[in-house]
């Protein structure tokens, strides 16, 4: 009896095609039948999907990644490492979730575009992280928070209610932006925060 494999980037392994959608998944990850894996899309080395998860596109989940619940993972969006994204979360475009921590998506929580969330960084409720934007180490970001553009949220920071990270802005150490805060501009310049209709300056102060 010959043994089906598939190359999915490091040498041919024994894999096979999931029933529901066709596409290609390592005889070491675990697929439950009530997923989708879409003709393109891979799951590999020793991943898990199960639930009502979605993965289609050109999109990857592989390490010891889980996408569960009625989480979709789609385009060319990759989760890795020890990443989980599910609930209703959704990662879309050339987002990346991934990491040796405990990097988590879910809720209703959206990340897209090129954004990259890793570390034991969470991103959940109806937040949307996108763009270039990258959350990291233990940040968490909820509520209906949006990081995007070039903006980095790292540390133990917390982005929540309303608040929109934008531009250049990074958000680090123990801040916190809440409420209907924006924090914008050149990193190496000037950061303001604008916060009920009115514009203030960050400046550094000592401890």
């Amino acid at each position: 009896m010959n043994m089906t494999t598939f190359d999915f980037g490091n040498g041919s392994v024994p894999a096979h095609k999931h029933p529901n959608g066709g596409g290609w998944v390592a005889d070491t990850a675990t697929v439950a039948d009530t997923a989708y894996v879409g003709p393109d899309a891979k799951v590999f080395d020793n991943a898990r999907v199960y639930g009502n998860a979605h993965i289609y596109g050109d999109a990857w989940v592989y390490g010891d990644a889980q996408v569960y619940g009625n989480a979709r993972v789609y385009g060319k969006a990759q989760v890795s490492g020890n990443a989980e994204v599910f609930g209703n979360a959704w990662v879309s475009g050339k987002a990346q979730v991934f990491g040796d921590g405990d990097a988590r998506v879910y809720g209703y929580a959206w990340v897209y575009g090129k954004a990259q969330v890793s570390g034991k960084a969470k991103v959940y409720d109806n937040a949307e992280v996108f763009g270039n934007a990258e959350v990291s180490g233990d940040a968490q970001v909820y509520g209906k928070a949006k990081v995007y553009d070039n903006a980095e949220v790292f540390g133990n920071a917390d982005v929540f209610g309303n608040a929109d990270v934008f531009g250049n802005a990074c958000v680090s150490g123990k801040a916190q932006v809440s409420g209907n805060a924006q924090v914008y501009g050149e990193v190496e310049e000037d950061m303001f925060i604008e916060m009920n209709g009115k514009r203030y300056k960050l400046v550094e102060v000592e401890d």
